[in-house]
């Protein structure tokens, strides 16, 4: 169980990084003047479709967007995957850099990797200045700052240093702020004091207007019955909307057919109801992880802790979210009544533990192709 460390002081991130790195991992020399993850030239508030499920986000994003540091910071943006985070993010860039405002984008991933090397290479003035010298930070996943305390450390006087200058930063996460337990209480209190918006799966209005406005990008003249299926079918993931309208439009232009919704049936192989999805996908995960693991299903959905159980039991937590896309209420559930916090550490759990054990990853790796084969 992590411990909740004492405050340091600032200049605790001169101390070396104690965090655990894959090994063999190279390193390029830290520049602070290098640029990070660049901006999506497609994610603008133009191209963002607006509906019930998305609209206090969009107009919490367009008014820091129009006074950045002035009103929302932080802004937290929180949802499952695919849903626009990630696009009012950028939106919220791309107008920040025609106001000839300085920016950073960058994912936690980024973030985490720039903070060890400069760290390593003992040139943490130029991180600090870097960071705390821009008018808009930008910072995706935030959730994958849990387990690294040491990076933690940086990000909390980083965010300070910035909110108190009245500077503008926007945060990304898949889980409401409340439910980040594994950060420090001190960056869980700096979040929770802005403000924090969750963006919900798209209604069917919203669902039709996004593919009528793919398919308006794609050029495509797709008749109002697909258009119907698709977004009848596809529920909780505007990526998957839109991809499953790219696969459609693709499949007929590659076959000559005419794209219609029988078409689309055969496109898309096994399109199904949600929750009937849903269900299947438990059981095969479940079944599948309880496999390769040698442990019995009821023990997976119930309480035993000892360490190949509880590895399992995190494995298949960590395959419905990343691969099966379910939330974490539906995750608990499908694994015995597991509350949306348990779930949320199993997860992040298999997360860290990823780039630093290679059994685990040979593990993912054969349950995965299972999981194909299946």
């Amino acid at each position: 169980e992590e411990v909740d460390e004492a405050d340091e002081p600032e200049d605790a991130d001169d101390q070396r990084l104690t965090e655990a790195e894959p090994t063999g991992v190279l390193h390029p020399t830290f520049n602070p003047k290098a640029r990070l993850t660049t901006l999506n030239t497609k994610y603008t508030f133009g191209r963002f479709v607006v509906g019930k499920s998305n609209e206090l986000a969009h107009a919490a994003a367009e008014a820091v967007s129009n006074r950045p540091g002035e009103v929302y910071s932080p802004l937290v943006l929180y949802g499952a995957v695919g849903l626009g985070k990630t696009h009012l993010m950028h939106a919220i860039g791309h107008r920040a850099v025609a106001n000839g405002l300085s920016l950073i984008y960058a994912t936690t991933e980024e973030f985490t990797n720039e903070y060890i090397k400069a760290i390593g290479e003992g040139r943490t003035e130029e991180f600090r200045d870097r960071y705390r010298s821009t008018d808009v930070l930008l910072l995706d996943d935030i959730q994958f700052l849990i387990g690294k305390e040491q990076t933690q450390e940086g990000f909390f006087h980083t965010f300070n240093a910035l909110h108190m200058t009245n500077r503008q930063i926007v945060i990304t996460s898949d889980r409401p702020v409340s439910a980040l337990t594994l950060l420090e209480d001190r960056i869980q209190s700096r979040l929770a004091g802005g403000l924090v918006v969750d963006i919900q799966a798209p209604d069917i209005e919203t669902r039709l207007a996004i593919l009528r406005a793919k398919a308006e990008t794609i050029n495509q003249d797709v008749p109002q019955t697909v258009l119907d299926f698709l977004a009848e079918r596809i529920h909780k993931n505007i990526r998957e909307l839109e991809g499953s309208l790219n696969r459609v439009v693709a499949y007929a232009d590659l076959t000559g057919s005419l794209l219609d919704v029988e078409l689309v049936k055969r496109a898309i192989d096994g399109l199904a109801d949600p929750d009937e999805h849903r269900a299947i996908l438990d059981y095969v995960v479940v079944d599948t992880v309880a496999t390769h693991y040698g442990v019995d299903q009821q023990a997976l959905k119930g309480r035993k802790r000892d360490k190949k159980t509880a590895q399992a039991r995190q494995m298949a937590m960590y395959l419905m979210r990343e691969d099966g896309n379910m939330g974490l209420t539906a995750i608990g559930r499908a694994l015995g009544g597991k509350d949306h916090t348990t779930v949320a550490h199993g997860c992040d759990r298999i997360k860290t533990q990823l780039p630093v054990d290679a059994q685990l990853r040979r593990d993912l790796l054969k349950i995965r192709e299972a999981l194909a084969a299946a």
